[in-house]
Formats: structure tokens, C-alpha cells, sequence
């Protein structure tokens, strides 16, 4: 589903890391693991194309993602579904109308059922008028989740989606990932709560990748 081969990230003259090379499978579930600053979110915004590579080749369902026809990636960034770590939402729209952007942006009609389905499924259905100011971190993190979702993606790409709640909640997002790979969704989830990551690891066939001296590679059986 998403191959990077080679990849380097630069800025300026600080290269952010060098040489990675990782390949994500559909129905896998891998967990980004590291340092602040080591690179997690960049990695992850090249796997959404939000970015491109200094070096090297970055495959999304097999196509190099460089020099492809700007109506490409708009298809492709439909696969991919993203919980960026600040949440992003447009603060004069209610929780319902933030949750169906994605399909306005595709130029899909908004199905009211499929929204409410989704507000039903985070546990949200109360605050489906409520604006994102009105909302707890937990809450903002689980609409977030529903708006990545709303397209069906095949692939989700989360970035620390529990760095701001408390554990319960991070447990209640952690299931909610957990019922999504199960249904076959490919998610890779950058973090550095390594309980966090035990505990998927109790529940699913986790896999971890560190970033660590501007590589990647896989974590042993020390977290």
C-alpha cells in the first residue's frame, strides 16, 4: 500500500533522516515510534503526499508518487485518511459539518445517515451541533478520527492522536483504530506513549518502527 525506498528528508542543510526504507501492507498496523524532532509527522506527510522526498521513491498502491497529474493525488489522497495532531477544523462549522467536509472537498454528496453513523460511532452524537471550541481534547481527537474515516479510505494515517487525553481516552481511541484494522483499514500511528503501544500490542499484531540516528527500523521486544 505505501512503500518508501531510500528516502531522505531535508531541510536547508539539516537532513532530517537518510536511507529509510519501509514498506506498509494492506491490513497492517505499525506504530511510528521516536524522539520529538526525529521526523514522525514528516515521515507521515510523505506518506499523504503532503510533502515529497529530498531522495529516493515513495510508492502509494504501488505508483511513485513524484511528478504524478495533480488530479492523481487528489484520487490517491481520497485512499488516505489523516488525523493530524492539531485536529484542524473550521471553528464556524458544527461538529456534524466538520465531519463532512472531506466528502464536499471529493464533490460527493453529504449523506446525513452515513454523518450521524459516524458521530454514532466515536461516541459524539450529543455534540453533532456543538462548534470544535466546545469540545474536550478527547472529543476534538475523536471527531478528527470521524472526518479521516468519512471517505472510507483504505489506508489512516494518525499523528500522536492521543498526545493530549488522558489514558482512558487514549484507550477509547486506541479501540476505535483497533475496530478500523480490523475491518481491514491499513493504519500507521506515530507516537511516543510506548504503553500505549504495549497495549495494542496485547490486543492486535502490532508492528513498530523507530526513528532513531535519522533511520528507521524495527523496534525490538524491549518496549
Amino acid at each position: 500500500m505505501i512503500e518508501l525506498d531510500s528516502v531522505a528528508m531535508s531541510y536547508g542543510d539539516r537532513t532530517l533522516f537518510d536511507g529509510v526504507s519501509m514498506s506498509l501492507e494492506p491490513g497492517s498496523f505499525h506504530f511510528l515510534t521516536g524522539p520529538s524532532g526525529t521526523g514522525k509527522t514528516t515521515l507521515l506527510k510523505l506518506c499523504s503526499m503532503e510533502l515529497g522526498a529530498s531522495r529516493g521513491v515513495v510508492r502509494l498502491m504501488g505508483q511513485d508518487t513524484s511528478g504524478i497529474a495533480r488530479d492523481r493525488v487528489a484520487e490517491l489522497r481520497q485512499r488516505i485518511g489523516v488525523v493530524h495532531q492539531d485536529s484542524r477544523f473550521v471553528d464556524h462549522l458544527s461538529v456534524a459539518e466538520n465531519i463532512s467536509l472531506p466528502l464536499a472537498v471529493a464533490g460527493r454528496a453529504v449523506v446525513g445517515e452515513q454523518v450521524t453513523e459516524l458521530l454514532g460511532w466515536v461516541g459524539l452524537t450529543r455534540q453533532a451541533e456543538s462548534k470544535p471550541p466546545e469540545l474536550s481534547g478527547g472529543e476534538r481527537q475523536r471527531a478528527a478520527l470521524a472526518r479521516a474515516v468519512i471517505l472510507s479510505p483504505d489506508i489512516v494515517l494518525a499523528d500522536e492522536p492521543t498526545g493530549n487525553v488522558d489514558w482512558d481516552m487514549s484507550l477509547k481511541l486506541l479501540d476505535l483504530l483497533t475496530e478500523l484494522n480490523r475491518m481491514g483499514k491499513t493504519i500507521l500511528c506515530a507516537t511516543h506513549d510506548l504503553n500505549l503501544i504495549r497495549q495494542a500490542k496485547s490486543r492486535i499484531a502490532a508492528r513498530v518502527l523507530r526513528i532513531r540516528d535519522g533511520r528507521v527500523a524495527a523496534a525490538g521486544s524491549d518496549l
